[in-house]
């Protein structure tokens, strides 16, 4: 079997500690390229997507996605969640580093009305 790369060792461990901290709370997991950026809530007991917001849905200008894009898309998840009814999730980074776009987003998203 060949080596796992870094990024999925990283998403692999973060997976199986949310795993047994989620207590039944859906998980706002995060995709970021170098365009754009991607968050949904899911919820893993029905499989079902609860709310989700991106970049694309957004509307940003210029070839990449920047903090403050990435800071919008937090604020308009938190907005979904809160019609969709959820409070609080467990924040699923995958592979990424909470670092930059992705931290923008968590940190929106907890201003927004988030728990997590």
């Amino acid at each position: 079997m060949a080596k796992l790369s870094l990024f999925e060792r990283r998403r692999r461990r973060v997976r199986t500690a949310l795993k047994a901290r989620a207590g039944g709370r859906p998980r706002l997991s995060v995709h970021r390229s170098g365009r754009h950026i991607y968050a949904q809530i899911i919820d893993d007991a029905a499989g079902r997507t609860l709310a989700s917001a991106s970049t694309l849905t957004k509307g940003s200008k210029g070839p990449g996605a920047t903090t403050e894009d990435a800071a919008k898309v937090g604020a308009a998840l938190a907005e979904a969640a809160k019609k969709a009814g959820v409070t609080a999730v467990v924040f699923d980074r995958g592979g990424f580093l909470f670092h930059g776009r992705v931290k923008a987003l968590a940190d929106a998203a907890r201003e927004g009305g988030l728990e997590f």
